[in-house]
């Protein structure tokens, strides 16, 4: 693995009872934004699953840097219906800070998450993964659920994340916004 590298993926197939994606390969460096893009069902999610140690790897290998923190924000978010469970407490358990925040979500920290909308709600997780303390953030499909303003607020913060030295590894079918926010872009499929 090169000196630079947070992590390299050499020949890579993974998915659950058979592949999904792959063989990939590829290498994500500190500071770096690096897109997937490709039809659904390529093996994008599944990717970033075989990153995170939730999908199997069939063949092919993954190497981390020694000590490597992975944050992810899953295209599905978890069931929050009847938690009681606030903002402010979800962003302490993820060790990310409230510093920056929109002040249209900032303000809204003390509610209980089943109380948001879901652009709110979807933010709020963004907002968790991306500020959680993490050398790599992958992100699923981020700009679901919102709106003009909320995807603007995303991609300046995803590029001061890559500006503190964060690898980011971002799946989307939003041409525009892969364009906007990435070092360079993976085609799967």
């Amino acid at each position: 693995m090169s000196a630079a590298a947070l992590f390299e993926i050499d020949a890579l197939s993974a998915g659950y009872t058979r592949p999904v994606v792959g063989p990939v390969s590829l290498r994500l460096g500190g500071g770096e934004v690096l897109g997937l893009v490709g039809p659904n069902g390529c093996g994008k999610s599944t990717l970033l699953a075989a990153l995170s140690g939730s999908a199997r790897i069939f063949s092919g290998r993954i190497d981390k840097r020694p000590g490597l923190r992975l944050s992810l924000q899953q295209q599905q978010p978890p069931q929050i219906d009847g938690v009681p469970f606030n903002g402010a407490e979800l962003l302490a358990l993820t060790g990310a800070g409230a510093e920056g925040l929109p002040p249209w979500l900032a303000s809204r920290l003390s509610e209980r998450l089943d109380r948001l909308s879901g652009g709110q709600l979807q933010f709020l997780y963004l907002w968790a993964c991306l500020q959680a303390p993490a050398d790599v953030v992958l992100l699923d499909e981020p700009t679901n659920n919102l709106d003009p303003e909320g995807v603007a607020f995303l991609e300046v913060a995803l590029r001061q994340r890559a500006g503190e030295g964060a690898g980011l590894l971002v799946v989307s079918h939003d041409a525009r916004f892969i364009d906007a926010v990435c070092d360079r872009t993976l085609v799967l499929g």
